[in-house]
């Protein structure tokens, strides 16, 4: 499905503050998952640095955090890992 960049008549946001809710997102919020099988799951975040958000086109592909999890840590097979060094006794 693509998205339709036209704004719709019906929409109208005159009147609207940009940002209204933005101070308290980033402080925290709650956010209720209902899972096709019936059951929920909730879980609260601290702010930004817990959230990631997907752009429209990418979100086709990745409907859920499950599938964007399971193709990350693909890609992170993928990345060469360096030697550790460990620490000698002088």
């Amino acid at each position: 499905m693509k998205a339709n960049k036209e704004m719709r008549a019906e929409y109208d946001f005159r009147g609207g503050v940009r940002g209204k809710y933005a101070k308290a997102y980033r402080q925290g919020h709650t956010v209720t998952i209902h899972k096709r099988d019936g059951t929920t799951e909730t879980r609260r975040y601290k702010g930004d640095d817990e959230v990631v958000v997907l752009e429209p086109d990418v979100r086709t592909y990745f409907p859920d955090s499950e599938s964007v999890n399971k193709a990350l840590r693909s890609l992170i097979a993928l990345i060469p890992q360096k030697p550790r060094r460990t620490k000698t006794k002088a």
